[in-house]
């Protein structure tokens, strides 16, 4: 757990070791780093408003480094822009302060029972590069400007390279069941990525497979 004020680390850990948590306490940013790289813990209780790094840098860098223990970050600043960022940043829950220890106790056991599974903050096939966190994409150090839909087509070709998506799995993942607009908005956005990322570079790793959907192939 990491929390600065002493009444409430206090206070939160004497509700945890209730609940049967081990708990280890520190107040800032650098002793969160510290106690991460050198323990393997179930979970992490982060508070946003740390001595520096903040929380949401804390939780960059462990992503970065590779540690993927469930993160909760708590804060007082409950703003959507403020969930978005923490998220973002690579947390797995955002709980606004005051909020009631039972609730925050059912979060831990919710993000507890899931696999701790590896989340790289950086995806890349060949030389083209997206970056979750800071949102950013880039071609042989290039970088590349993309809309959010564009986005998200990009990142779901890029977490699974070499594989043939439909369209339907496409349009599941990046809009949603419900979606009922154009039909071919997943031609449109294929062709918008290619324009914007292959031809540019005389690359041509966004093939169609004729009939199925598409591929992205690796052509480092």
């Amino acid at each position: 757990m990491v929390e600065d004020e002493l009444k409430m680390a206090a206070l939160l850990r004497r509700g945890l070791m209730s609940e049967g948590y081990a708990v280890d306490v520190v107040g800032d940013g650098e002793g969160a780093l510290s106690a991460a790289a050198s323990v393997d813990h179930d979970a992490i209780v982060l508070d946003a408003m740390i001595p520096e790094p903040d929380g949401f840098e804390v939780c960059r860098q462990l992503r970065r480094a590779g540690r993927w223990a469930p993160v909760i970050i708590l804060s007082a600043r409950g703003s959507v822009d403020d969930r978005v960022a923490g998220l973002n940043a690579g947390a797995d829950d955002y709980l606004s302060k005051p909020f009631a220890f039972a609730e925050l106790f059912a979060r831990l056991r919710a993000i507890t029972r899931r696999e701790a599974v590896e989340r790289p903050a950086a995806l890349q096939v060949g030389d083209l590069v997206l970056d979750t966190v800071s949102r950013r994409v880039s071609r042989d150090g290039s970088p590349i400007a993309l809309s959010p839909k564009e986005f998200a087509v990009l990142e779901q070709f890029m977490r699974h390279p070499g594989e043939v998506l439909s369209r339907s799995r496409i349009l599941d993942h990046v809009w949603d069941l419900a979606y009922e607009g154009q039909s071919n908005v997943v031609d449109v956005y294929v062709r918008y990525l290619r324009d914007k990322v292959d031809r540019p570079f005389g690359r041509e790793t966004i093939e169609t497979v004729r009939g199925v959907g598409y591929i992205l192939r690796d052509d480092a």
